[in-house]
């Protein structure tokens, strides 16, 4: 994740080097060097220039007739549009109006973002997955679909009937090369409509498609949210359903953990690239996905203005079918225990605890743990929380994730992929996060932004060297304690070997108590105020 920084200062240093200093006479005079010469050869070199300028002209006209008048209009029209497109560095979806339009029989493809490229294929749109292609066909039948077959094997690599060429890698981290070249390579073809007919659809789709994959960093759930299912509904979100996805790389216990997400972005099956070897055949296709920024739906950039509020609402409707269940069993197990101890006093602590603000901790094992978790566990309970610890792995199902989180009033973590979990707090509700050395800019980019733009109240505390393991491992002026971005500046390697993976927190629990002192006065204030609005 903090691989992220890299780039900004990758970003920085290039348009350091791309400066022109304003001082530099060549630049305000790029012909200067005319006039270094003589007074007496002032005309001749004038003459030059002039003759350069319409020899520059005839170059030029002669160039663009060549485009323009090409057998292939597509590239033509996109070599005129990428030629006056200006580059300011900007992650604005600078193609976006020319992709909104994409003409039948062509392919638009947007690489305008430093994320991700996204294609879009409009017309006979034909998957191939034996040679990781999608082809693209003139429509000449009523159905949009060529009536026959096409044969791609004996006219493949014969670039007279090929109009465009395309390829394009479907994953949301364009910028890691290590991680792009994990990921299946796509080659979309079009070809002339015209073309010999020799294969045909073995299914024929009425929507669109979608394709994207699920390799990279899956397996991490912030990368599993923020590269991949963020991403999926920013792209697929408009199309109310009406949407197949396609998957490469396609793992089954992904679609078995997200299925819930997935039936509210799509009603029909999933297709596994690779694994089916069919032809299907598409009105329209997809492929890549938008992303914004890290665990973020920029409003401005969507379709009805959608926002991350709207995100959660889908995780509402994708989860609370299941939870319902989750607490119909719940229920059932209560009246056999309040039968079993009906003016017990332990009954009674229970109902009364049901009023107190309930404060979640994300529990770790290993790197990041807190060591002294049951005493921040005592404290809690001490100012008045109903507490619970939870310890989410891989192959927990979320919408029990999503239970425990979207009924609490406070959730508490060390920094990691488990805080993507803020996704399913409710708005309104208290996020604090303990964040260890050298973890200041990860802590606050991919999960404090994100978590106030969802409505969250949203609380930083930054542990001091004497609550790091680290703090007995380096003596107290090590720049490892005490100047960590000076570390960081090493490279991800280094700050993930020693920042991420052997930290473990002591937290100090006087100076915490403060943070939790804080969450527990607002939950029972907003408590309050909810009961006032329900009696009005």
């Amino acid at each position: 994740m903090v691989k992220n920084q890299r780039y900004s200062e990758f970003q920085w240093k290039k348009s350091k080097e791309h400066t022109v200093d304003e001082d530099d006479d060549n630049y305000l005079h790029p012909f200067a060097f005319i006039c270094k010469k003589s007074c007496c050869n002032h005309k001749r070199a004038k003459y030059k220039l002039w003759f350069f300028i319409f020899l520059s002209l005839i170059s030029c006209t002669l160039f663009l007739a060549t485009q323009l008048f090409s057998s292939n209009p597509t590239a033509a029209l996109s070599f005129l549009s990428d030629s006056f497109r200006v580059d300011n560095g900007s992650e604005t979806d600078v193609n976006a109006s020319r992709c909104s339009s994409v003409p039948n029989g062509t392919i638009c493809c947007d690489r305008s973002s430093f994320r991700s490229d996204i294609c879009i294929m409009k017309g006979d749109v034909r998957t191939l997955s034996v040679s990781s292609s999608i082809f693209l066909y003139g429509a000449t039948s009523p159905s949009g679909h060529l009536t026959g077959i096409i044969d791609d094997d004996d006219d493949e690599g014969k670039k007279e009937h090929v109009i465009q060429h395309e390829k394009i890698r479907p994953y949301t981290r364009k910028w890691e090369p290590e991680v792009m070249d994990t990921i299946t390579e796509l080659d979309l073809i079009v070809k002339r409509k015209d073309f010999g007919v020799r294969r045909s659809c073995d299914v024929v789709h009425n929507v669109p498609a979608v394709f994207f994959s699920t390799a990279g960093y899956t397996g991490n759930l912030f990368h599993e949210f923020n590269d991949g299912i963020l991403p999926l509904y920013i792209t697929s979100q408009h199309l109310n359903k009406k949407v197949v996805f396609v998957i490469l790389e396609y793992h089954n216990w992904w679609i078995t953990k997200y299925r819930d997400i997935l039936s509210q972005l799509s009603d029909f099956p999933v297709i596994d690239f690779n694994g089916d070897k069919r032809i299907h055949c598409f009105p329209e296709a997809i492929v890549g996905l938008r992303i914004h920024d890290d665990l973020t739906i920029d409003s401005s950039l969507m379709e009805n203005n959608k926002t991350l509020g709207d995100f959660r609402d889908l995780l509402d409707r994708a989860y609370w079918p299941r939870i319902r269940g989750l607490l119909k069993e719940e229920e059932r197990e209560g009246q056999l225990n309040m039968a079993k101890s009906t003016f017990s006093p332990s009954s009674r602590t229970r109902r009364k605890a049901v009023k107190k603000p309930k404060l979640v901790i994300i529990s770790r094992n290993g790197s990041r743990a807190i060591s002294n978790e049951d005493k921040l566990v005592k404290t809690a309970k001490s100012i008045g929380f109903s507490v619970e610890v939870l310890k989410p792995v891989r192959t927990t199902e979320l919408a029990k994730v999503y239970k425990v989180l979207n009924s609490s009033d406070v959730m508490v973590g060390v920094h990691g992929a488990a805080l993507t979990h803020f996704l399913f707090m409710r708005p309104g509700s208290v996020f604090i996060q303990v964040i260890p050395i050298g973890t200041d800019w990860a802590a606050e980019t991919y999960y404090a932004e994100p978590s106030r733009m969802l409505g969250l109240r949203y609380i930083g505390y930054k542990i001091l060297p004497k609550e790091s393991s680290l703090y007995d491992d380096y003596e107290k002026n090590d720049p490892i304690l005490s100047d960590p971005s000076s570390l960081n500046k090493k490279g991800w390697d280094f700050t993930k070997k020693i920042y991420l993976d052997r930290q473990i927190v002591r937290l100090n629990l006087r100076r915490f108590r403060k943070r939790l002192l804080r969450a527990y006065n607002y939950s029972i204030a907003r408590k309050n105020k909810l009961r006032h609005h329900q009696l009005q």
